[in-house]
């Protein structure tokens, strides 16, 4: 899978990772991720991330590129934690790198379609479920792997279980009509 990352965002990226003292692993979900693995036409202007390694190289980033800071004013783009979110239990064994090409210090890996489109169910907005159903329209969700994870690293784990099975259930009816 290749990932095309274009301007602005490449010389902001090049900024970053000239700016960090070390190297640093974003885990990276949201609109940016669907944009640069799947051409979703949506702009974004943030990267949402769910973790970063070392975990206590978070307050670097943001100091670096974190909303407000002057790297971001000249881009306006920025890197934004993502606080609450619930995303399968093994998703970092599947996680895709999306670094670009040069850099040194700042590492982008990206959820895998499944875990991205999982990761959008407890909230599921309007545009949550607008990006899920493009990445189904797509052909790159499969119904049986969402299902299983969601079963198997997803459910013993979320807050609400029924809300959000019946979200899953909702989605699966909606988006795989012919499969249900």
């Amino acid at each position: 899978m290749s990932a095309k990352i274009l301007e602005p965002w490449l010389s902001f990226l090049r900024e970053v990772d000239r700016a960090l003292g070390r190297t640093v692993s974003v885990h990276c979900v949201g609109g940016f991720v669907l944009g640069v693995l799947w051409n979703l036409p949506r702009p974004t202007g943030d990267i949402d991330f769910i973790e970063v390694a070392p975990s206590n190289a978070v307050s670097e980033l943001l100091g670096v590129a974190g909303e407000g800071t002057d790297l971001a004013k000249r881009y306006n783009l920025y890197f934004h934690q993502v606080t609450v979110a619930e995303f399968p239990e093994d998703y970092a064994s599947r996680l895709v790198d999306i670094t670009p090409k040069g850099l040194t210090n700042l590492r982008l890996l990206a959820l895998d379609v499944h875990d991205l489109a999982l990761a959008k169910l407890g909230r599921n907005s309007p545009r949550d479920r607008s990006d899920v159903r493009f990445l189904v329209d797509k052909g790159l969700i499969n119904r049986q792997v969402l299902e299983e994870r969601f079963e198997s690293e997803l459910r013993p784990y979320v807050l609400n279980e029924s809300r959000d099975r019946l979200t899953l259930d909702l989605w699966l009816e909606e988006f795989f009509p012919s499969e249900g």
